[in-house]
């Protein structure tokens, strides 16, 4: 199947900074400041949003792998955006540079790839390997 992929396709999403959302709460770290994993999670989210709604119908993207600096600390209380663009696309394989910010600078940066699956083998492939679970 072909989809309507193409490098330079971005999206961006942005959050306030929350208690739920600190190194302390999440368990990554004791100090109250915007959690890598949380950070994370913003840039990966940025990356799906860029281009999972050009899949089409029974289609969407997984996460392959992630490089990342976590470059700076957020306070409780501060916006934060991520900003995802695709860099290439191989076949099924997507490569994105990411980065988030807060209101002030640069918090972070990286690479992430992506795969497109098709949704209902995916799924039937999971939930027989859920089915072989203890």
């Amino acid at each position: 199947m072909d989809f309507d992929l193409k490098a330079g396709m971005t999206a961006q999403i942005e959050r306030v900074v929350g208690e739920a959302d600190t190194a302390a709460k999440f368990g990554s770290g004791e100090v109250r400041v915007f959690a890598t994993p949380m950070m994370v999670a913003l840039m990966e989210n940025a990356a799906l949003n860029a281009v999972d709604p050009h899949l089409g119908e029974g289609f969407a993207t997984v996460g392959l792998s992630l490089n990342v600096k976590h470059m700076a600390a957020t306070p409780v209380g501060m916006k934060v955006s991520a900003r995802a663009e695709l860099l290439s696309v191989e076949g099924k394989k997507l490569t994105f540079r990411i980065e988030a910010f807060d209101e002030q600078e640069k918090i972070g940066e990286g690479t992430h790839e992506r795969y497109i699956i098709e949704l209902a083998k995916f799924l039937e492939r999971t939930g027989r390997k859920g089915a072989n679970a203890v």
